[in-house]
């Protein structure tokens, strides 16, 4: 018997979805509500059509790993409520629940109850197609539907707080309960884009998250200790909003200082950092970044990698504007990270010294852009016995069987094949001892 009643709820909560209304225009979504419209208006062939559509975009989700939500119907929905941006998850960033009012609160326990209905109709939508289809021989497939909830999981690893407030709903019986809940999980772990993601990219016209940022983390960066813990200090207390300084990490190429600021994503991401890499030719775009990062009660990095300027780029000019404070202040939430190869960012040539009346105050200009960063951190390329020992501890970390001197020796050799001494080249070997020992098993 076709469940005509439930579907028709379905339909109904979709269109009474208030603050998380956006969810309504999910394409999954549609799909789906338009499956429940063509059964309950007795459609044979779209509702064939709709089902094969719908398995087939459920298909190509990635679905959580093992021992989480697994239907991926059910897991998308849980996706779609988590990540949302919308004025009730905005305010439990930054308010109380006790703080936003009745009428806010109620809106959203009544949107919650809808986005249940929705959640449990994945249950309902394959065994009602089915016994739909068993009433219109024409259209009858000769086999079963194919059923989504035998999809195997894709998915990596997901965050510990996403998968606990995803089996906090999926357990849940009634989720306008939930209210106060995942307000606290939106304060701890952000709303929208800044829940979903940590690191982002700026590409000209907004922020692009990034679903896979780099893995590196502190535990994997060997040497450099000393380093290290100036720029952790300083990320330390601009998360706690205590004063904290732009950092330009200066030195040799390879010695792991963009390792070092991608780390702290992994690190620091679960306390509110967040990293957001801009293009050295987009400094121009500064203010419209800070406009979108200024109010969130996240903590932004803003990374420029591999800083410096040639003879003709002018970008220099907007880089020392946002480190001296412009007329658009750099928001309280911003930092500047920036790595470079050079001491000195911007390249000096004989012109600059020659023909200007006020040469000087040009190269005074361009020599001096360095010191707007509160702290410079110098990487320089390690010494032999530094080298070994970089080699000596990822070989440990990774569980190596070989001899001291084999390794000492195989690792001067690499380097003086290769790119000289650093923390990269150290890496690369071990890369590529890992794989040979693999080999030989």
């Amino acid at each position: 018997m076709l469940p005509k009643e439930e579907l028709f709820q379905a339909q109904l909560a979709v269109r009474r979805l208030c603050l998380y209304r956006s969810i309504a225009e999910d394409p999954l979504v549609q799909t789906a509500v338009r499956l429940a419209e063509f059964i309950l208006e007795d459609l044979p062939l779209q509702v064939l059509e709709t089902y094969h559509v719908l398995t087939g975009m459920l298909a190509s989700k990635e679905l959580a790993p093992a021992g989480d939500v697994s239907d991926p119907w059910q897991d998308h929905i849980l996706d779609l409520i988590i990540f949302d941006d919308n004025p009730f998850t905005r305010k439990a960033e930054l308010i109380s629940t006790g703080e936003m009012g009745t009428s806010l609160l109620e809106t959203a326990k009544n949107d919650l109850g809808c986005l249940q209905t929705l959640y449990r109709l994945g249950d309902l939508l394959i065994p009602a197609t089915s016994s739909f289809l068993q009433d219109h021989p024409k259209v009858r497939p000769e086999g079963p539907l194919p059923d989504w909830k035998t999809f195997q999981g894709m998915g990596g690893p997901q965050r510990e707080d996403v998968r606990e407030i995803k089996n906090m709903l999926a357990e849940e019986g009634d989720w306008t309960r939930l209210v106060e809940p995942l307000a606290a999980y939106y304060a701890q772990s952000g709303a929208g884009p800044f829940g979903r993601f940590w690191g982002f990219q700026w590409d000209g016209q907004g922020l692009v998250g990034i679903p896979n940022p780099d893995p590196i983390r502190l535990t994997d960066l060997i040497g450099y200790e000393e380093q290290r813990r100036v720029v952790l200090d300083n990320t330390e207390r601009f998360l706690r909003q205590l004063p904290a300084n732009n950092v330009l990490l200066y030195g040799d190429r390879g010695t792991g200082k963009s390792s070092t600021v991608k780390a702290l994503l992994h690190e620091y991401g679960s306390q509110g950092l967040r990293l957001v890499e801009v293009a050295k030719q987009m400094l121009g775009d500064f203010p419209k970044i800070a406009a979108k990062l200024s109010g969130r009660p996240q903590r932004f990095i803003v990374f420029v990698d591999d800083l410096s300027f040639d003879e003709g780029e002018h970008e220099y000019k907007e880089l020392k504007a946002i480190l001296e404070g412009s007329l658009a202040a750099r928001p309280e939430n911003v930092l500047i990270y920036a790595t470079s190869n050079r001491r000195h960012l911007i390249k000096e040539t004989f012109h600059d010294r020659d023909g200007e009346v006020h040469r000087q105050d040009t190269v005074q200009e361009k020599l001096s852009l360095a010191d707007r960063f509160g702290i410079t951190v110098t990487y320089l390329a390690p010494d032999k016995d530094a080298y070994l020992s970089i080699v000596e501890g990822l070989a440990r970390r990774h569980g190596l069987a070989i001899d001291t001197p084999t390794l000492h020796r195989r690792a001067l050799e690499w380097e003086a094949w290769h790119n000289g001494r650093s923390g990269r080249t150290a890496r690369q070997f071990i890369d590529h001892l890992i794989g040979e020992l693999a080999l030989r098993v």
